[in-house]
């Protein structure tokens, strides 16, 4: 069976670990040899103060549609760099630098989320968290900085770039705190995407699973959709002792629990990994006493662009036949949250010439697709985009630890990598005829 895995993987054997490969590489890499070389000196160059401005942002988390201070520092940074227009305050905190080449040409957008997570700092680092309870559990910091560093890099080279390159610093990609709409969808509906209007658009994540120094990819479904679902199970109160003269939903709440696993395991395609959680459950308010209701939350997980539907359609199903069989009722709230993140197959192809300059044939890998979630799906689902994963583990300097952790960190050598792949990237798109 040829799945979009096998696809990533056969596509990435055609274009770069082919025999003679090297010389593929080089045709296709669309930026001039000296320019390339001059990027890479930049960065260089910069990576101080890359590290730096990581340093601080991650010393000053801020959760999300809270990030003041983080967008003050963004907007200053590219007024500094004389970018041609910046716009702040889009969906509450968001920042939009537009920054046009000294050639006409396209449009490319680069998106950096900014928020951090109400998790408590426990690593001992001069750069520690300031900010009691909030973490920048999830490398934002580091992508605002990779960001920021692929902005003056840029803007030191705009008469050499053959179009415009608009910078997207979005908050709240974990989530709005207050369960309204997440940063990407409301900056999407805000209209960055229209002026300037980008033909695709590129993001990253930094990847503890993944050692410094290498970059992961996919080609289609790279991480999952997120939805959340709350369902209420409605029986009739009554004593403990004497059960048959109400309606128990708690026993039919286990049952659910247990039926909702069928639907990942026996009614969607084994292709096509999905997943059903109940992450919370509660009903009942005393030892002896029959509850008139329970109540459960969790999440559904999908690489299938059609699987939310489907496993929504398949749950109300249950949900309607158990309550039903028992003589009770139910309420099923069902949220579309994030969308799968869909990685373009043709910019895919296209943009593996900028990575393979940047870390080399080797150091390209292709992990499985993630059941994690990224709001980055928004804006895929207006214009291509190429979503891919920045290695930042190293053993040696305990830079080991998950994202959304207490004690996640990343190697800062990373951050380097990341400015130079995120500028190959966009020069590359611009460079393509």
């Amino acid at each position: 069976m040829f799945t979009l895995r096998s696809f990533a993987r056969v596509l990435f054997a055609a274009l770069v670990c082919a025999p003679g490969a090297g010389a593929v590489m080089a045709q296709a890499l669309s930026i001039p040899q000296p320019l390339g070389a001059r990027v890479d000196q930049i960065a260089a160059e910069i990576q101080p103060r890359v590290v730096a401005t990581r340093r601080d942002l991650h010393q000053h988390p801020e959760l999300g549609f809270q990030e003041k201070r983080t967008s003050d520092l963004i907007a200053a940074r590219l007024r500094e760099l004389k970018f041609d227009a910046v716009r702040t305050g889009i969906a509450g905190t968001g920042v939009l630098g537009v920054l046009k080449g000294g050639k006409p040409g396209k449009v490319v957008a680069v998106r950096a989320d900014m928020d951090a997570l109400p998790i408590q700092e426990t690593i001992d680092v001069p750069y520690r968290s300031q900010v009691p309870g909030v973490k920048h559990a999830c490398g934002h910091d580091g992508h605002v900085s990779i960001a920021l560093g692929a902005a003056e890099l840029l803007s030191r080279i705009r008469d050499q770039i053959p179009g415009t390159v608009e910078f997207i610093f979005q908050p709240a990609e974990e989530g709005d705190p207050d369960g309204g709409e997440t940063g990407a969808l409301r900056l999407v509906k805000a209209g960055v995407l229209a002026d300037p209007a980008p033909a695709a658009i590129f993001g990253l994540h930094v990847m503890p699973t993944i050692p410094v120094g290498q970059i992961g990819f996919n080609v289609g479904a790279t991480m999952a959709s997120s939805d959340q679902f709350k369902i209420t199970i409605m029986g009739r109160r009554t004593h403990g002792a004497y059960p048959h003269t109400g309606i128990d939903p708690i026993p039919i709440a286990a049952l659910v629990v247990m039926a909702l696993q069928t639907i990942p395991s026996r009614e969607i395609d084994a292709e096509q990994p999905t997943v059903v959680t109940v992450g919370v459950i509660k009903g009942g308010n005393r030892f002896n006493i029959i509850a008139d209701s329970v109540e459960m939350e969790g999440t559904v997980r999908s690489l299938s662009k059609d699987g939310p539907a489907t496993v929504k359609t398949k749950m109300e199903a249950i949900l309607k036949g158990m309550t039903s069989s028992y003589g009770a009722a139910y309420t099923l709230d069902y949220r579309f949250v994030d969308p799968v993140t869909w990685n373009d197959p043709a910019l895919v192809a296209a943009s593996l010439a900028a990575l393979e300059a940047v870390v080399g044939t080797s150091n390209l890998v292709s992990p499985p697709p993630q059941m994690g979630a990224e709001d980055f799906s928004y804006y895929q689902q207006k214009i291509p985009g190429f979503f891919y994963f920045l290695g930042v583990r190293n053993e040696a300097k305990h830079a080991t630890s998950m994202i959304h952790t207490e004690d996640f960190d990343l190697d800062e050598d990373a951050l380097q990598i990341g400015v130079r792949a995120m500028s190959h990237l966009v020069l590359d798109y611009l460079y393509r005829k």
